[in-house]
């Protein structure tokens, strides 16, 4: 059959086809690369209609991750389907908890607002003492909410692991070099 150039096809329907056929022996190609040279290899295609595929091995996401040089501690890494389930699980009680910091340090600098207003606090040190608990109740705030956004970077994850959803999301950390030379 050999190497042939093919023009630039205007028919949708034919693209599309085409399309199809080469996103599998694609996939195929990686596959073969994966199993023989043992290689972790991801692939990500998307069609002319903006639909995403693709292929991993051991899975996309998990490669993604090494990837873009994190470190993938949870266990779905592991492609256990049943801990997928037991980790959402676990994501959640986790996102319920720093909900309920992020109410109690509410609470905290309400009840602490109403005290100055009664006791019209002035002396030097209890404004500096008054400071310093802003300062930490304002690290631990900011703090809850990186594992808020955090938490759900994991649940975007682990309900869709085709990345090209998360292509937006992962722009938001500016890395939008890595990840479109890694769709590329």
């Amino acid at each position: 059959m050999g190497r042939r150039k093919i023009g630039i096809m205007k028919d949708p329907y034919m693209r599309q086809v085409t399309f199809s056929k080469r996103r599998t022996s694609l996939f195929n190609k990686a596959n073969e690369l994966s199993i023989l040279c043992g290689a972790e290899v991801a692939v990500v295609a998307f069609s002319p209609r903006n639909k995403p595929y693709s292929f991993g091995h051991p899975r996309v996401d998990v490669v993604a991750v090494k990837y873009l040089q994190q470190d993938p501690k949870s266990s779905y890494s592991q492609g256990d389907p049943s801990s997928d389930a037991s980790n959402m699980e676990e994501l959640n009680l986790g996102l319920a908890q720093v909900l309920d910091q992020i109410c109690e340090g509410e609470k905290e600098a309400k009840t602490r607002d109403e005290i100055l207003k009664q006791n019209g606090m002035t002396t030097l040190s209890e404004l500096e003492e008054l400071r310093d608990s802003y300062k930490e109740l304002q690290y631990w705030v900011k703090f809850c909410l990186n594992d808020l956004e955090i938490s759900e970077y994991m649940m975007l994850l682990a309900k869709e692991p085709v990345l090209g959803g998360l292509k937006q999301n992962l722009q938001k950390i500016r890395i939008e070099e890595k990840v479109d030379f890694f769709l590329a």
